[in-house]
Protein backbone atom coordinates (compact mmCIF):
# COMPACT_ATOMS: atom_id res chain seq x y z
CA UNK A 1 0.00 0.00 0.00
CA UNK A 2 1.28 3.44 -1.19
CA UNK A 3 0.04 6.98 0.05
CA UNK A 4 0.41 10.10 -1.23
CA UNK A 5 1.24 13.37 1.37
CA UNK A 6 0.79 16.69 0.35
CA UNK A 7 3.52 17.96 2.27
CA UNK A 8 3.04 21.28 1.65
CA UNK A 9 0.05 21.90 2.91
CA UNK A 10 -1.38 23.15 6.43
CA UNK A 11 -0.93 25.50 8.66
CA UNK A 12 2.26 24.45 10.50
CA UNK A 13 4.64 23.55 7.54
CA UNK A 14 6.35 20.56 7.33
CA UNK A 15 7.31 19.32 10.39
CA UNK A 16 3.80 18.05 11.72
CA UNK A 17 3.33 16.59 8.08
CA UNK A 18 6.85 14.89 7.78
CA UNK A 19 6.58 13.46 11.59
CA UNK A 20 3.49 11.89 11.15
CA UNK A 21 4.31 10.53 8.64
CA UNK A 22 7.29 9.29 10.51
CA UNK A 23 4.90 8.11 13.05
CA UNK A 24 2.42 6.10 10.50
CA UNK A 25 5.06 4.26 9.07
CA UNK A 26 6.62 2.91 12.30
CA UNK A 27 2.97 1.55 12.43
CA UNK A 28 1.90 -0.05 9.65
CA UNK A 29 3.29 -2.18 7.40
CA UNK A 30 2.93 0.75 4.29
CA UNK A 31 4.96 2.98 1.45
CA UNK A 32 4.34 6.64 1.94
CA UNK A 33 5.34 9.76 -0.43
CA UNK A 34 6.21 13.18 0.32
CA UNK A 35 5.07 15.62 -2.59
CA UNK A 36 6.34 18.75 -2.46
CA UNK A 37 9.54 21.02 -2.56
CA UNK A 38 12.23 18.54 -2.57
CA UNK A 39 14.90 20.55 -1.26
CA UNK A 40 12.80 21.52 1.80
CA UNK A 41 11.06 18.20 2.71
CA UNK A 42 14.95 16.51 2.22
CA UNK A 43 16.35 19.12 4.87
CA UNK A 44 13.10 18.50 7.05
CA UNK A 45 13.87 14.63 6.73
CA UNK A 46 17.82 15.16 7.22
CA UNK A 47 17.03 17.04 10.58
CA UNK A 48 15.22 14.41 12.21
CA UNK A 49 17.85 11.69 10.45
CA UNK A 50 15.33 9.43 8.43
CA UNK A 51 16.75 7.57 5.71
CA UNK A 52 14.04 4.86 5.48
CA UNK A 53 13.64 3.95 1.87
CA UNK A 54 9.66 3.52 2.42
CA UNK A 55 9.36 7.21 2.64
CA UNK A 56 10.13 8.69 -0.78
CA UNK A 57 10.05 12.20 -2.15
CA UNK A 58 8.08 13.63 -5.28
CA UNK A 59 9.14 17.04 -6.40
CA UNK A 60 6.40 19.44 -6.92
CA UNK A 61 7.12 23.27 -7.68
CA UNK A 62 4.19 25.12 -6.96
CA UNK A 63 2.17 25.29 -3.69
CA UNK A 64 -1.54 26.23 -2.70
CA UNK A 65 -1.78 29.02 -0.44
CA UNK A 66 -4.76 28.44 2.14
CA UNK A 67 -6.31 31.67 0.64
CA UNK A 68 -6.64 31.00 -2.99
CA UNK A 69 -8.96 30.53 -5.40
CA UNK A 70 -9.53 26.39 -5.82
CA UNK A 71 -10.52 26.65 -9.38
CA UNK A 72 -6.92 28.62 -10.12
CA UNK A 73 -5.53 24.76 -8.84
CA UNK A 74 -6.77 23.48 -12.13
CA UNK A 75 -6.03 26.53 -14.50
CA UNK A 76 -2.64 27.40 -13.03
CA UNK A 77 -1.13 25.04 -10.53
CA UNK A 78 -0.95 21.82 -11.91
CA UNK A 79 2.47 21.22 -10.57
CA UNK A 80 1.61 22.27 -6.75
CA UNK A 81 1.47 19.46 -4.50
CA UNK A 82 -1.77 18.39 -4.09
CA UNK A 83 -2.39 18.69 -7.33
CA UNK A 84 0.67 16.36 -7.86
CA UNK A 85 -0.24 14.04 -5.03
CA UNK A 86 -3.76 13.55 -6.54
CA UNK A 87 -2.15 12.68 -9.93
CA UNK A 88 0.05 9.89 -8.56
CA UNK A 89 -3.42 7.94 -7.55
CA UNK A 90 -4.92 9.18 -10.75
CA UNK A 91 -2.45 7.15 -12.64
CA UNK A 92 -2.20 4.40 -9.96
CA UNK A 93 1.17 5.12 -8.34
CA UNK A 94 -0.58 5.45 -5.31
CA UNK A 95 -3.83 4.41 -3.25
CA UNK A 96 -4.69 7.56 -1.94
CA UNK A 97 -3.98 10.74 -0.96
CA UNK A 98 -3.93 12.67 2.61
CA UNK A 99 -3.56 16.61 2.43
CA UNK A 100 -4.14 19.18 5.36
CA UNK A 101 -3.96 22.09 2.78
CA UNK A 102 -6.55 24.22 1.00
CA UNK A 103 -9.77 22.27 1.30
CA UNK A 104 -11.40 23.73 -2.09
CA UNK A 105 -8.59 22.35 -3.56
CA UNK A 106 -7.70 19.44 -2.66
CA UNK A 107 -11.66 18.93 -3.49
CA UNK A 108 -10.78 20.43 -7.23
CA UNK A 109 -8.06 18.04 -7.69
CA UNK A 110 -10.03 15.17 -6.83
CA UNK A 111 -12.74 16.24 -9.07
CA UNK A 112 -10.67 16.64 -12.31
CA UNK A 113 -8.27 14.09 -11.69
CA UNK A 114 -10.15 11.12 -10.21
CA UNK A 115 -13.36 12.03 -11.30
CA UNK A 116 -16.86 10.87 -9.11
CA UNK A 117 -18.51 7.58 -8.90
CA UNK A 118 -20.40 6.32 -11.58
CA UNK A 119 -24.25 7.27 -10.42
CA UNK A 120 -22.88 9.90 -7.83
CA UNK A 121 -23.71 13.40 -8.83
CA UNK A 122 -21.70 15.32 -5.99
CA UNK A 123 -19.00 14.41 -3.97
CA UNK A 124 -19.53 14.81 0.19
CA UNK A 125 -16.86 15.30 3.15
CA UNK A 126 -17.51 12.72 5.83
CA UNK A 127 -16.87 13.72 9.04
CA UNK A 128 -16.52 11.23 12.21
CA UNK A 129 -17.82 12.29 15.03
CA UNK A 130 -17.84 11.28 19.22
CA UNK A 131 -21.62 10.22 20.13
CA UNK A 132 -22.63 9.59 23.88
CA UNK A 133 -22.88 5.60 22.37
CA UNK A 134 -19.30 5.85 20.16
CA UNK A 135 -19.11 7.71 16.68
CA UNK A 136 -20.98 8.36 14.04
CA UNK A 137 -20.81 9.87 11.08
CA UNK A 138 -21.63 13.55 9.14
CA UNK A 139 -21.98 13.93 5.86
CA UNK A 140 -21.82 16.34 3.88
CA UNK A 141 -19.89 18.80 5.47
CA UNK A 142 -18.77 21.15 2.94
CA UNK A 143 -18.04 19.68 -0.06
CA UNK A 144 -21.56 20.10 -1.74
CA UNK A 145 -22.89 23.46 -0.41
CA UNK A 146 -26.37 23.47 -2.29
CA UNK A 147 -27.78 20.04 -2.66
CA UNK A 148 -30.65 18.48 -3.89
CA UNK A 149 -32.96 15.72 -3.00
CA UNK A 150 -31.60 13.03 -5.01
CA UNK A 151 -27.48 13.83 -3.65
CA UNK A 152 -28.98 13.95 -0.07
CA UNK A 153 -30.11 10.39 -0.33
CA UNK A 154 -26.66 9.19 -2.31
CA UNK A 155 -24.75 11.10 0.68
CA UNK A 156 -27.16 8.93 2.57
CA UNK A 157 -26.10 5.51 0.77
CA UNK A 158 -22.31 6.38 1.09
CA UNK A 159 -22.38 7.09 4.57
CA UNK A 160 -24.03 3.82 4.86
CA UNK A 161 -21.08 1.79 3.60
CA UNK A 162 -18.74 3.87 5.53
CA UNK A 163 -20.26 3.36 8.94
CA UNK A 164 -20.85 -0.09 8.27
CA UNK A 165 -17.14 -1.52 6.77
CA UNK A 166 -15.16 1.57 8.80
CA UNK A 167 -17.05 1.74 11.80
CA UNK A 168 -18.36 -1.98 12.29
CA UNK A 169 -21.74 -0.82 12.14
CA UNK A 170 -24.10 -3.74 10.80
CA UNK A 171 -27.05 -2.28 9.87
CA UNK A 172 -26.23 1.64 10.29
CA UNK A 173 -29.05 3.89 11.39
CA UNK A 174 -29.26 6.82 9.16
CA UNK A 175 -31.03 9.80 9.80
CA UNK A 176 -32.03 13.17 8.15
CA UNK A 177 -30.80 16.36 9.65
CA UNK A 178 -33.38 19.25 9.93
CA UNK A 179 -35.68 21.26 11.92
CA UNK A 180 -38.22 18.89 13.54
CA UNK A 181 -38.47 15.02 13.80
CA UNK A 182 -41.94 15.26 11.97
CA UNK A 183 -41.80 14.06 7.79
CA UNK A 184 -43.75 17.32 6.86
CA UNK A 185 -40.48 19.62 8.78
CA UNK A 186 -37.78 21.25 6.42
CA UNK A 187 -37.25 23.06 3.41
CA UNK A 188 -38.10 21.11 0.21
CA UNK A 189 -35.25 19.75 -0.48
CA UNK A 190 -34.71 17.83 2.89
CA UNK A 191 -38.80 16.95 2.57
CA UNK A 192 -37.93 15.50 -0.89
CA UNK A 193 -34.78 13.19 1.00
CA UNK A 194 -37.03 12.17 3.56
CA UNK A 195 -39.14 10.25 0.75
CA UNK A 196 -36.23 9.07 -1.00
CA UNK A 197 -34.48 7.73 2.10
CA UNK A 198 -38.13 6.50 3.64
CA UNK A 199 -38.28 4.09 0.40
CA UNK A 200 -34.86 2.87 0.40
CA UNK A 201 -33.29 -0.50 1.77
CA UNK A 202 -31.12 1.69 4.57
CA UNK A 203 -32.31 1.62 7.69
CA UNK A 204 -33.76 5.08 7.96
CA UNK A 205 -34.50 6.57 11.27
CA UNK A 206 -36.25 9.66 10.32
CA UNK A 207 -35.70 13.34 10.71
CA UNK A 208 -33.53 14.25 13.49
CA UNK A 209 -32.82 17.40 15.16
CA UNK A 210 -29.35 19.39 15.99
CA UNK A 211 -29.36 18.27 19.49
CA UNK A 212 -29.45 14.56 18.38
CA UNK A 213 -26.30 14.54 16.65
CA UNK A 214 -24.39 13.45 19.82
CA UNK A 215 -27.10 11.22 21.68
CA UNK A 216 -25.95 8.59 19.13
CA UNK A 217 -28.93 7.86 18.12
CA UNK A 218 -27.79 7.83 14.60
CA UNK A 219 -25.04 6.48 12.72
CA UNK A 220 -24.73 8.25 9.82
CA UNK A 221 -26.20 11.99 9.63
CA UNK A 222 -27.25 13.42 6.35
CA UNK A 223 -27.38 16.91 5.42
CA UNK A 224 -25.88 19.72 2.87
CA UNK A 225 -22.41 20.66 2.88
CA UNK A 226 -23.47 24.46 4.32
CA UNK A 227 -25.47 23.26 7.37
CA UNK A 228 -22.37 20.05 7.86
CA UNK A 229 -20.01 22.81 7.66
CA UNK A 230 -21.60 25.00 10.16
CA UNK A 231 -23.02 22.75 12.49
CA UNK A 232 -19.06 20.73 12.49
CA UNK A 233 -16.88 24.35 13.12
CA UNK A 234 -20.35 25.32 15.76
CA UNK A 235 -19.28 22.08 17.58
CA UNK A 236 -15.40 22.28 17.19
CA UNK A 237 -15.72 25.97 18.88
CA UNK A 238 -18.26 24.91 21.57
CA UNK A 239 -15.23 21.60 22.34
CA UNK A 240 -12.87 24.24 22.58
CA UNK A 241 -15.02 27.02 25.03
CA UNK A 242 -16.08 24.00 27.37
CA UNK A 243 -12.39 22.83 28.00
CA UNK A 244 -10.93 26.39 28.64
CA UNK A 245 -14.04 27.25 30.55
CA UNK A 246 -13.59 23.95 32.45
CA UNK A 247 -10.26 24.61 33.21
CA UNK A 248 -10.66 28.76 34.86
CA UNK A 249 -13.50 27.07 36.86
CA UNK A 250 -11.44 24.54 38.27
CA UNK A 251 -8.42 26.45 38.63
CA UNK A 252 -10.30 29.51 40.55
CA UNK A 253 -10.50 28.33 43.81
CA UNK A 254 -7.59 26.11 45.72
CA UNK A 255 -10.07 23.38 46.29
CA UNK A 256 -10.58 23.42 42.95
CA UNK A 257 -6.69 22.57 42.28
CA UNK A 258 -6.72 20.31 44.47
CA UNK A 259 -9.48 18.33 42.95
CA UNK A 260 -7.58 18.53 39.99
CA UNK A 261 -5.32 16.02 40.71
CA UNK A 262 -8.40 13.21 41.39
CA UNK A 263 -9.72 14.78 37.83
CA UNK A 264 -6.66 14.33 35.26
CA UNK A 265 -7.59 10.95 34.15
CA UNK A 266 -11.49 11.48 32.68
CA UNK A 267 -10.14 14.94 31.72
CA UNK A 268 -7.51 13.61 29.45
CA UNK A 269 -10.03 10.69 28.47
CA UNK A 270 -12.70 13.72 27.50
CA UNK A 271 -9.73 14.93 25.79
CA UNK A 272 -9.56 12.37 23.45
CA UNK A 273 -13.41 12.15 22.88
CA UNK A 274 -13.56 15.35 21.66
CA UNK A 275 -10.32 15.93 19.66
CA UNK A 276 -10.14 16.18 15.98
CA UNK A 277 -6.75 14.75 16.01
CA UNK A 278 -7.77 11.54 17.12
CA UNK A 279 -10.05 10.85 14.21
CA UNK A 280 -7.20 12.08 11.66
CA UNK A 281 -9.07 13.56 8.55
CA UNK A 282 -12.33 13.13 6.49
CA UNK A 283 -12.49 11.24 3.39
CA UNK A 284 -14.57 12.87 0.62
CA UNK A 285 -16.59 9.90 -0.41
CA UNK A 286 -17.99 10.16 -4.10
CA UNK A 287 -15.09 10.12 -5.87
CA UNK A 288 -13.83 7.76 -7.86
CA UNK A 289 -10.33 6.88 -5.18
CA UNK A 290 -9.06 7.61 -1.64
CA UNK A 291 -8.84 11.28 -0.83
CA UNK A 292 -8.38 12.24 2.85
CA UNK A 293 -9.39 15.87 3.59
CA UNK A 294 -7.68 17.32 6.95
CA UNK A 295 -7.58 19.91 9.67
CA UNK A 296 -5.52 22.96 8.34
CA UNK A 297 -4.19 22.83 12.13
CA UNK A 298 -3.37 19.22 12.09
CA UNK A 299 -0.71 18.24 14.54
CA UNK A 300 1.71 15.24 13.43
CA UNK A 301 -0.64 12.84 15.67
CA UNK A 302 -3.55 14.18 13.05
CA UNK A 303 -1.58 13.47 10.20
CA UNK A 304 -0.31 10.02 11.39
CA UNK A 305 -4.24 9.04 12.20
CA UNK A 306 -5.37 10.10 8.68
CA UNK A 307 -2.91 8.00 7.09
CA UNK A 308 -3.55 5.23 9.15
CA UNK A 309 -7.65 6.12 7.97
CA UNK A 310 -7.02 6.20 4.34
CA UNK A 311 -4.96 3.15 4.55
CA UNK A 312 -7.83 1.17 5.87
CA UNK A 313 -10.31 2.86 3.13
CA UNK A 314 -7.75 1.43 0.62
CA UNK A 315 -7.28 -1.59 1.94
CA UNK A 316 -11.26 -2.20 2.77
CA UNK A 317 -11.82 -1.03 -1.19
CA UNK A 318 -14.38 1.50 -0.01
CA UNK A 319 -14.86 3.19 -3.23
CA UNK A 320 -15.65 -0.36 -5.33
CA UNK A 321 -18.39 -0.75 -2.05
CA UNK A 322 -19.56 2.72 -2.29
CA UNK A 323 -20.14 1.74 -6.32
CA UNK A 324 -21.47 -1.52 -6.05
CA UNK A 325 -24.58 -0.01 -3.54
CA UNK A 326 -24.94 3.41 -5.45
CA UNK A 327 -25.66 0.83 -8.76
CA UNK A 328 -27.58 -1.19 -6.90
CA UNK A 329 -30.31 1.25 -4.92
CA UNK A 330 -29.73 3.70 -8.36
CA UNK A 331 -30.65 1.04 -10.81
CA UNK A 332 -33.05 -0.59 -8.65
CA UNK A 333 -35.63 0.65 -6.26
CA UNK A 334 -32.97 3.76 -6.09
CA UNK A 335 -34.15 5.01 -9.66
CA UNK A 336 -37.64 4.61 -9.44
CA UNK A 337 -37.99 6.36 -6.18
CA UNK A 338 -36.20 9.16 -8.01
CA UNK A 339 -38.83 9.06 -10.48
CA UNK A 340 -42.10 9.93 -7.96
Amino acid sequence: MKIAIDAMGGDHGLTPVVEGAIQAIKELDIELVLVGQEAQIRTELDRVKWTDSRLTVQHASQTVDMHESPTKVARKKRDSSIWVATKLVKTGQADAVVSAGNTGATMVSAFFLLGVIKGVERPAICATLPTLQGTAVMLDVGATVDCTAQQLYQFGIMGHEYAKHLLGKSTPRVGLLSIGEEDTKGNDMTKGAFRLLRKSPLNFIGNIEGRDVYNGNADVIVCDGFLGNVSLKISEGLAEAMKKMLMREIMASWLGRVSFLFLTGPLMRFKRRTDYAEFGGAPLLGVNGISMICHGRSSAKAIKNAIVRADALARGRLIELIQQDIAENLTGSGSKMAAE
